[in-house]
């Protein structure tokens, strides 16, 4: 039996704000809070039978815990998802959500499947980052990766290394882009639209209710962010002020093939083009989006020319400063992270892929004239990956 190649479709998502890591979320679960996203999509979108969903993929770094046994299949029982929807778990660090879409989105362009409900989470207050790791001591005693491949602010200040042109003046200033563009957003309530509020509890100070993502720092001053520590080098560039924090949070996005979500009415916010994912050298895993995004751009039939809008991750300043370096991009260039990024409102690892698709879509929501757009982040252990979107509301005029 032939199949034909289907479009795929980016329907809606929707995130938990995120948390600062042993604060509100501490002592929330990571499986609740899937279950928290996972129930507002399907409440959006009522015009979706939930059993018509085909395959359920929620990515985790750390799987262990309230984020381990399947927690695909454990969520979206738990959500009240029919029991005869399947799930599975995924894992690519901090591109885990990005890569539930794409395998999700590869199903569907191969007519294997018509919808898909994918997810990311970490709560990175119940499982610190490489909490119950075992790294094979053949990566050190062998050579095989520098050991800065194994703590991530150590390869952003390799990248200061390598790329001296990438001062700390210049990450401090995106750094304080990056808050002020996401007060602004939050203050033309853009970034609202799509949070989830979370009942939070703890033991000391009883329940409250999450509503807004709680590292954001909009008092942020240059002088400021030139007084924080390097905690990764003595007299490094890397500062908290500088890099996304540690945090808890969740997101989820429906997908699904054009064709089936015109039947059913769904709304088509944005069509997906392409994606890749390629490697670097783990020691400098922040170079990662440049060969993802070439590699993309050139299986799609594009250049860097063509897109009007990047959502980068802001893992660290200075890996989205060497990204758009590479391809001749100001710092201050309007297309980039709109809304600010993780900076801001913080990384739950492998939630963030979704986190940035989600401000994409309302980018071009925002922007009718623009068509293309990407969503980029580096990856640990030296990654990147790119997914390229076009705007299904593009009006026909010229970015």
């Amino acid at each position: 039996m032939s199949r034909n190649i289907q479009d795929v479709v980016f329907v809606d998502s929707v995130r938990t704000p995120f948390g600062k890591a042993g604060s509100a979320l501490a002592e929330t679960r990571a499986d609740d809070l899937v279950v928290k996203v996972f129930r507002e999509l399907l409440r959006r979108n009522p015009d979706l039978p939930a059993d018509r969903i085909d395959d359920v993929a929620v990515a985790a770094t750390t799987q262990i815990g309230d984020q381990g046994m399947t927690i695909g299949r454990t969520a979206s029982l738990l959500a009240g998802i029919p029991h005869t929807v399947p799930g599975y778990s995924i894992d690519r660090m901090c591109a885990g959500a990005m890569t539930a879409v794409t395998t999700l989105s590869s199903s569907i362009m191969a007519g294997a499947y018509d919808i898909a409900l994918a997810g990311g989470v970490e709560s990175m207050s119940r499982h610190p980052m490489g909490d119950g790791m075992d790294p094979n001591p053949r990566f050190i005693s062998e050579r095989l990766v520098d050991t800065d491949a194994l703590v991530m602010g150590a390869t952003a200040e390799n990248l200061h290394d390598r790329f001296p042109q990438l001062t700390k003046e210049r990450t401090d200033a995106f750094a304080l882009g990056s808050q002020r563009k996401t007060a602004q957003a939050y203050a033309e309530g853009w970034i609202q639209r799509d949070l989830v509020p979370i009942a939070t509890r703890s033991q000391d100070q009883g329940w409250g209710l999450l509503t807004e993502d709680e590292s954001m720092r909009p008092e942020t001053t240059l002088e400021g962010l030139g007084q924080l520590k390097t905690p990764f080098r003595p007299h490094g560039r890397v500062t908290a002020g500088n890099a996304s924090g540690l945090n808890d949070g969740a997101t989820a996005a429906l997908l699904a093939s054009e064709s089936t979500a015109d039947d059913l009415g769904l709304t088509k916010r944005m069509r997906m083009v392409g994606f890749a994912f390629a490697g670097v050298e783990p020691e400098v895993m922040g170079i990662g989006p440049v060969p993802s995004t070439t590699k993309a751009l050139e299986r799609a039939g594009l250049s860097i020319d063509d897109i009007d809008l990047f959502e980068v991750n802001e893992a660290f300043a200075v890996q989205v400063l060497a990204f758009l370096d590479h391809f001749g991009i100001a710092d201050d260039d309007p297309r980039v992270n709109p809304m600010g990024g993780a900076i801001a409102v913080g990384h739950p690892l492998a939630s963030s892929g979704i986190r940035l698709m989600n401000y994409l879509s309302r980018d071009f929501e925002r922007h009718p004239e623009a068509r293309y757009g990407i969503t980029t982040m580096c990856i640990g252990l030296g990654m990147g990956g790119t997914v390229i979107w076009e705007n299904i509301g593009h009006d026909g005029s010229k970015a």
